[in-house]
């Protein structure tokens, strides 16, 4: 064997073409980081909208997962603008130092990171020092037409993948001597290729918030290779390129080239996203592999099917029995696959209905069942007597592969627009996160902390300190959230000091997600009570 392999240099390209995606393959599936969400902001420092004695030294955020930070701008009450880039993370907290003194007024900390998902998130957090100026604004350049790009873009790529790589493999494993097809499948590979760089270079800028004319600048593209997508679109450049060489090989060559290939598509697909993303990680990232893997195995037989049958090419009675004895097996994996990401992504029946997410699943959903019934119709009734050479049912058979071709691409479609939808289990954490806002008199301050920072029931933690930030000793304290443009009255609770120096509500409902006013009455003495109130963002 090592005799054949020293004098076989072919054998040994191939090898190392095996090597090279395996070593992509275990790295995107199993080694990339934690499970993760789109990341949520959970705490700051200075509290969302805070009114400071005098300028913070530093800023503090912290996140619900590890996040890394793409743009920190400072803009002041006249709109002048500040990039701060000095700053220190441990993954989930950024500590940025403030590098000159503030004047009085209202400030934004406008923040934009990236999530392990590969997807940017981004907010702004006010605060004023001494007094409360008009809010300035960030001058945030947003470019309507960049989520259409990015979206056209996902959409090519998975022409590339899954008709051009797939069709290569169903070239070479499937056709037999059938030859049809090729022609239409070396536009799929260039248009993937073409894609797999543009999508890089949009992703740069949707994760800077940038518009196209930024778009061949150095940090659009140095931002883009920080992110997780830069390993799906490297994987899938190699599919690409891997499709396209086995088409001037000799096909019982290519044959390995063509599974290599293959194998890279469910690797591209599974080294970043939402999918990927979920926990557990060891089951989720071999379900997108299997999926992806899966639908470029059916998807990209159909062109080339439909035009072997129609030109009634030599071998394209064994194309079709081949693809019919083997898309059984295929079809069980992928329904596997996809119902163990659906079960994760959505996680309960009313997400469906509920979140865009869901209702894009839906929509799949919907197109996947028609998929399925045509698909059906083709292997057990249609596929018989196209094989025993009935013309009728040949003619049938090409115009039913078209349909299906056409509800394919209508899912790719679909499956793009996830890019722009958090799913609900992304949702739910983020809801679960507490939220908390701040309030102070030169009486005194609170830090108020609901938990889950979301409708529905929750807890209430209150910290009490003076004007000076010393602690404050309070007989007796009563939190009284409101909504009158709701039409919602006053929902009052006394809470409890259970003795660790915080104030407990529990047993709290709050009806409804959105912007609440929160006061807190404080009996400091049986003669003063000091009353602070503020806003509070409720999730849904």
């Amino acid at each position: 064997m090592q005799h054949l392999a020293l004098h076989n240099p072919r054998a040994g390209v191939q090898r190392l073409a095996c090597a090279i995606v395996v070593l992509f393959g275990m790295f995107a599936i199993f080694g990339t980081g934690q499970a993760s969400a789109h990341a949520s902001l959970v705490k700051t420092e200075p509290a969302d909208g805070a009114m400071l004695q005098q300028s913070p030294s530093r800023f503090s955020l912290a996140f619900s997962e590890p996040v890394s930070p793409l743009v920190l701008t400072l803009v002041r009450p006249d709109g002048t603008q500040q990039r701060l880039t000095s700053f220190r993370s441990d993954g989930q907290t950024l500590d940025i130092d403030n590098p000159q003194a503030l004047g009085k007024g209202t400030h934004v900390l406008s923040w934009r990171v990236i999530s392990t998902d590969g997807h940017p998130v981004g907010g702004s957090l006010l605060f004023s020092i001494g007094s409360v100026s008009s809010a300035p604004t960030t001058g945030e350049i947003v470019d309507p037409w960049l989520h259409r790009a990015i979206w056209a873009a996902k959409l090519v790529l998975y022409l590339g993948l899954f008709l051009g790589v797939g069709g290569v493999f169903a070239l070479s494993w499937l056709a037999g001597g059938a030859r049809g097809g090729e022609r239409f499948v070396v536009v799929m590979l260039l248009s993937g290729l073409v894609a797999a760089s543009v999508s890089l270079g949009l992703q740069g800028l949707d994760a800077l918030g940038a518009p196209f004319e930024q778009f061949a600048e150095t940090i659009v593209w140095k931002t883009a290779f920080a992110t997780s997508f830069v390993w799906t679109a490297l994987i899938a450049a190699i599919a690409l390129g891997l499709g396209l060489l086995t088409l001037i090989m000799p096909r019982v060559d290519a044959k390995p080239f063509a599974a290599v290939a293959l194998v890279a598509v469910g690797v591209a697909l599974a080294a970043s996203g939402h999918a990927s993303a979920a926990a557990p990680q060891w089951l989720t990232r071999p379900m997108v592999f299997l999926h992806g893997a899966g639908i470029a195995f059916w998807a990209g037989a159909l062109a080339p099917l439909a035009v072997t049958l129609k030109r009634q090419a030599p071998g394209a009675d064994i194309f079709l029995h081949r693809f019919s004895a083997a898309i059984l097996p295929v079809v069980v994996v992928l329904v596997i696959a996809g119902t163990v990401l659906a079960v994760i992504q959505v996680e309960t029946f009313s997400a469906l209905v509920d979140t865009d997410y869901g209702r894009l699943l839906l929509a799949k959903l919907a197109l996947v069942v028609g998929l399925f019934a045509l698909a059906a119709t083709n292997r057990w009734v249609l596929t018989h007597p196209a094989e025993a050479g009935q013309t009728a049912a040949r003619h049938r058979l090409v115009r039913s592969i078209l349909v299906e071709t056409a509800i394919v691409l209508a899912i790719f479609g679909i499956a793009a627009g996830w890019r722009f939808t958090p799913p609900p289990r992304a949702l739910a954490i983020a809801a679960a996160e507490p939220v908390a806002t701040h309030m102070m008199t030169l009486q005194a301050m609170a830090d108020l902390t609901v938990t889950p920072g979301k409708a529905g029931p929750v807890s209430a933690s209150i910290m009490l300190m003076t004007g000076d930030f010393g602690p404050l000793d309070a007989k007796e304290v009563t939190l009284v959230l409101s909504r009158p443009e709701a039409g919602i009255e006053p929902l009052k609770r006394i809470a409890t000091k259970p003795g660790d120096g915080t104030w407990l509500v529990d047993g709290l409902v709050i009806p409804f997600p959105g912007r609440w006013t929160v006061r807190l009455d404080i009996l400091v003495s049986d003669f003063e009570m000091v009353k602070l109130e503020g806003p509070i963002d409720i999730r849904p």
